[in-house]
């Protein structure tokens, strides 16, 4: 549905950091700069992307915004949290588990980037 995702980032080093170590979990390579020092991680279905906002205001997370990461597995939504934690990421929400409803269940995990920005790892145990 997506062809990109770009993420305000007032400290590109610091969520350079974080997302080049969260990612590495799910087996994408670090980003890469371009000529106007944003970090681009380029995969097979789309793009994600830092940048610092170009009218020279501070970055701000969106109130009521998630950005939703696919994991393969529950084990790979622990780690990616356990990472980000480990890498300037900030948990929030639940620790990490299942939600849902018997008909339909999610292994869910929540961290905010460096910059404030809210992601949620998700596995999707029970279509």
């Amino acid at each position: 549905m997506f062809s990109h995702i770009m993420i305000g980032a007032n400290d590109i080093e610091a969520s350079k950091k974080f997302y080049d170590a969260s990612l590495a979990v799910f087996g994408y390579d670090e980003g890469v700069y371009d000529e106007h020092g944003r970090v681009f991680y380029f995969t097979p279905k789309g793009v994600l992307a830092l940048t610092k906002p170009i009218n020279g205001e501070a970055a701000t997370h969106g109130n009521g915004s998630t950005i939703g990461l696919a994991a393969a597995n529950p084990g790979l939504v622990d780690e990616w949290h356990k990472v980000g934690a480990a890498n300037g990421g900030v948990p929030v929400e639940d620790p990490p588990g299942i939600r849902g409803t018997e008909e339909r269940q999610l292994y869910l995990a929540y961290l905010r980037d460096p910059s404030g920005n809210k992601l949620c790892a998700t596995h999707f145990v029970k279509k």
